[in-house]
Formats: C-alpha cells, structure tokens, sequence
C-alpha cells in the first residue's frame, strides 16, 4: 500500500470521529471562568397566633412549574415577555424541589400539624397539597434599575382517598430589593417567599372543615 492511500484511509476514518466531537462540545466540562456562586432560601418560622392543631397527615407534593422555572437558575425578567437567568448563579437545587423541602420545613415549624412530608417517603396522607410555581423572578420593571422579587403560587388541597379538591387558593408577594447586588436581590426573595409560605400554611391548616 503506498503512502499516498494509508494517509486517505487514515483521513476517511477520522473524519466522523472528528466531527462528533465536534458536535458534542456541550458535554465537555467547561474549562473558562470560576464556578457559579450557589443561594437557597430559609422556610417560615412564625406565623398567626391561634393556628388550629390539626389532627390529620399531609403529602407536600413537589410544585409543578414551566420548563423555564423547573431548573436550578434564578431567574429574571427585563420585560413580561422575555425570561432571562442570572449569570454565576444557581439555586442549591432546581427552584420547585427547593420550594417543596421549605414548604414541610415551614409546615413542621407551624407545630401546628401532627405529619407532613413528601410523597416519596410514603407517608399515608390523609390531605394532599399541589401546588404550580406560577412566578418565580426577580423583576427589572423600575426606572432606577433595582430588581423586584415577585413569587406567586397556586395551592389545591385534596382529600384522600376521594381525591376531591376541596379547595383552591393563590398567594403572591412581591419585595423590592435593597440594591442590586446578588445577595440583596437573594433578601428579597426570601422576603417574598416567606410571605407566601406563611400564606399558604396558615390557610391550609384552617381550610379543612373540624370533626
């Protein structure tokens, strides 16, 4: 074989390998630029004197969300119509995981209610609670530039094992951020947050009926 041919049967081989690596430059690890700096919110720890004790088990299902939330990013918004992400930074895990383990934080912190968890430890409810993550931004709407952290929830409560929903409620709260800084605009989500967490415990521990 002559030196001509193995040099274009070398090339006719490596070619495809070539171009898929190519075409697989986003599951190399990133070799530029530090890594993202990680956030989480705090659960609620005080709520309205007088709470009822409720003798009865709740499931907290993971809240669902749209394709844009439903991951680890924070996210804003410059307009109403365009969904933008912070650069270097991230939620310690995807946002509606996050908002479910501070909703049975928050639940446990009422003493309020005898059981709550998650639907994945098997717990035999005698209430589910679905939630949808509707809001979930920091919103860049003011003229001075500083963010406001805008959270909304829709909360169903259902009743096992009729699987009836006997209610259905939304909580939103809004906080304008101190400056415009990350950890300033991170304040004021957990602001935000903490006022629909407390919304939503209290109201689900007073909806179902006594007796």
């Amino acid at each position: 074989m002559t030196k001509l041919k193995r040099s274009w049967l070398v090339w006719i081989f490596t070619l495809p390998l070539a171009l898929g690596l190519l075409g697989c430059d986003s599951l190399l690890p990133s070799l530029g630029g530090p890594p993202p700096n990680l956030y989480t919110l705090t659960p609620k720890s005080t709520f309205a004197k007088g709470l009822p004790r409720a003798d009865w088990q709740l499931v907290v299902e993971e809240p669902v969300a749209s394709g844009g939330l439903n991951i680890d990013r924070i996210a804003m918004r410059a307009s109403p119509t365009e969904l933008k992400y912070f650069a270097r930074a991230r939620w310690t895990e995807r946002a509606p995981r996050m908002f479910q383990t501070l909703l049975v934080e928050s639940f446990e912190n009422s003493g309020a209610i005898i059981a709550v968890g998650r639907k994945a430890i098997g717990l035999r409810s005698d209430y589910n609670l679905k939630t949808e993550m509707r809001e979930f931004q920091a919103e860049y709407f003011a003229a001075d530039g500083i963010p406001t952290a805008r959270v909304r929830l829709n909360a169903k409560l259902v009743k096992l094992p009729q699987r009836a929903i006997i209610a259905s409620k939304t909580f939103e709260a809004t906080m304008k951020s101190e400056g415009k800084g990350m950890r300033q605009v991170i304040q004021a989500f957990d602001a935000a947050l903490g006022k629909v967490l407390r919304h939503t415990v209290e109201w689900t521990l007073t909806t179902p009926p006594k007796g």
